[in-house]
């Protein structure tokens, strides 16, 4: 893997301080590997695959300064598929991997794949961490709300009542809310798109791309196996304009074309007819507010019912990032020592006082 020099003058592209747009014009086809994709035919991963692939060339970034990092599941075959470096890790561990990537390499633009059952159940610690500690992670979570890969079972998404393979009489379980759990572990940029809406999906992973941190963008897919139509209701034409909250920074918050999002007489959100709304009520999306708790209660529209279901970007808020900061500590350390650690000096710290021989 080439090594950049992590002292050289740059700038902040793309998140990414050390990280220079200096590649040549590349095309969707120079990021596709040789191998085939092996999804189910209709799967919604093809289509973030095949968004993702596109969306890439426009970083302007080497190839061998992307790496892509999977758990289990079924979106984690995503590796494979990428003609970048990457590492199909273990259940649930794709976040910690990828922190250690992170900060290691500041010359590197990291991304996890993962799935609702990989990141929200197994891989839920390690998530959430890496959200609170503001990694420079991309992190995508495709959420189909089933385990498709171990074939049917109800997932942390999966709604109440939920019948399946390993719940028969119906979940009992209360799902989780990705965005309402990234955004209480203080995420500094959380979004929600959709596999089929490539226009919206690219828009959001150029601004997460963009943005020096952790970005959560939460994906919803389908399953055509074990979950087919979990987001029917949304992505009909005419069903997702009544249906659809749309989260647009510095403009009021409008579901479909006749409604909008005020706060009611006791502080919560309700949706009111745009004709005649008290526009003092009215809310004004801001992504960069720095207390996210408008942009949470944003996420609590979603409705099992898919009555509303916010989209869009709920926060994008500039905060110093973990690895930087550990890099920094590194610089002040060496600064001060005169020079970097040498085999002496590590000598010296293994064998020292806090040290002793068993049996002596």
């Amino acid at each position: 893997m080439t090594n950049v020099d992590l002292g050289m003058p740059g700038a902040g592209t793309l998140g990414v301080p050390h990280l220079l747009a200096d590649a040549p014009k590349q095309s969707k086809k120079e990021f596709a590997s040789e191998m085939e994709p092996r999804w189910c035919a209709g799967c919604g991963d093809y289509s973030i695959l095949s968004a993702v692939q596109g969306f890439l060339p426009e970083l302007g970034l080497k190839r061998e300064n992307i790496v892509f990092v999977s758990g289990i599941g079924c979106s984690s075959r995503f590796p494979f598929y990428m003609n970048t470096y990457g590492m199909h890790s273990i259940h649930g561990r794709a976040p910690a991997i990828a922190t250690g990537l992170a900060t290691a390499r500041g010359d590197l633009s990291v991304w996890v794949v993962t799935g609702d059952g990989d990141a929200l159940s197994i891989g839920g610690n390690h998530l959430i961490h890496a959200m609170r500690r503001n990694v420079n992670l991309k992190i995508l979570l495709f959420n189909n709300r089933i385990y498709g890969l171990t074939k049917g079972q109800y997932s942390p998404t999966s709604e109440f009542g939920k019948v399946t393979k390993s719940s028969p009489f119906g979940s009992v379980d209360r799902p989780f809310n990705p965005a309402s759990l990234a955004l209480g572990a203080e995420a500094t940029f959380v979004a929600r798109t959709m596999d089929t809406d490539r226009k919206h999906f690219t828009s959001v992973l150029r601004a997460a791309a963009e943005h020096r941190g952790t970005a959560l963008v939460e994906i919803y897919q389908n399953c055509p196996i074990f979950n087919d139509g979990a987001y029917e209701l949304i992505k009909d034409r005419d069903q997702a304009e009544a249906r659809i909250v749309h989260l647009n920074d510095g403009e009021p918050v409008r579901v479909g074309a006749d409604k909008l999002v005020a706060r009611g007489d006791s502080g919560e959100l309700v949706i009111v007819p745009a004709e005649g709304a008290d526009m003092s009520r009215v809310v004004i999306h801001d992504a960069g507010a720095d207390d996210p708790s408008m942009a949470f209660q944003l996420s609590r529209l979603e409705d099992p019912t898919f009555a509303h279901m916010p989209m869009g970007i709920f926060r994008n808020v500039t905060r110093p990032s973990y690895d930087d900061l550990v890099r920094a500590q590194v610089d002040d350390a060496v600064a001060k020592a005169g020079g970097p650690v040498t085999d002496a000096d590590l000598a010296t710290l293994l064998h020292g006082k806090d040290t002793w021989n068993v049996g002596d």
